[in-house]
């Protein structure tokens, strides 16, 4: 039966500056089956989508990556051998989903034998009920799905965007893609307001 991992507290480590993960940040598909330590693995879900402040906009608690009107619309799930968790920011926590390897399913069509080891998959969903109903500014365009699509990509762009820069600072190889998202909603057991959009593969250079 799988636990709740409870995260480490986010430290600086030795990273590299940000001037030199900008400089070494790049795609790499090639990923061994190396285990992320569970340090390293705060730090990473930190990184993509933690809260880095108490009190953010409309006196909502701001996180690393910013969303439309504070909205935080998006949710990580994070596949691993043992099984697929939630990542609870608020508790820096990972809640159990799924029991069970499930990250072939966190990978696009045709793109299977691709960094099929590696050990950490993200899956990036959407809620788009918190776009329409933020306790933030309500513009009108928040309940215009063309809109709002534009905005939970650019805001998926920008977790995907904190990910990148982390495994360069680290030395960790990362790769944004697809993934078979029809199959990771019933998985889920997504409502109808939540899509499945990307995935993204972090580990080790192989």
């Amino acid at each position: 039966m799988l636990r709740p991992i409870e995260l480490l507290k986010p430290t600086s480590g030795r990273g590299s500056s940000l001037f030199k993960a900008l400089q070494q940040r790049r795609t790499i598909r090639e990923i061994s089956d190396k285990k992320l330590s569970l340090q390293t693995l705060s730090n990473l879900m930190w990184a993509a989508w933690g809260i880095n402040r108490k009190k953010g906009p409309f006196g909502i608690p701001g996180r690393t990556a910013s969303s439309a009107s504070n909205s935080q619309e998006m949710d990580v799930y994070v596949a691993m051998k043992e099984g697929l968790y939630f990542y609870d920011a608020l508790h820096h926590r990972l809640v159990p989903v799924v029991e069970g390897d499930l990250r072939s399913l966190a990978i696009g069509p045709g793109q299977s034998n691709v960094g099929s080891n590696a050990p950490v998959r993200l899956v990036y969903v959407v809620d788009v009920h918190r776009l329409s109903h933020t306790r933030g500014f309500m513009e009108p365009g928040l309940k215009n799905p063309k809109i709002q699509k534009s905005y939970y990509y650019v805001d998926t762009g920008m977790i995907a965007s904190n990910v990148y820069l982390f495994a360069a600072s680290q030395g960790l190889a990362s790769w944004f893609h697809n993934c078979k998202k029809n199959e990771l909603a019933k998985a889920l057991h997504l409502r109808s307001e939540q899509k499945t959009l990307f995935a993204q593969t972090i580990g080790y250079p192989a």
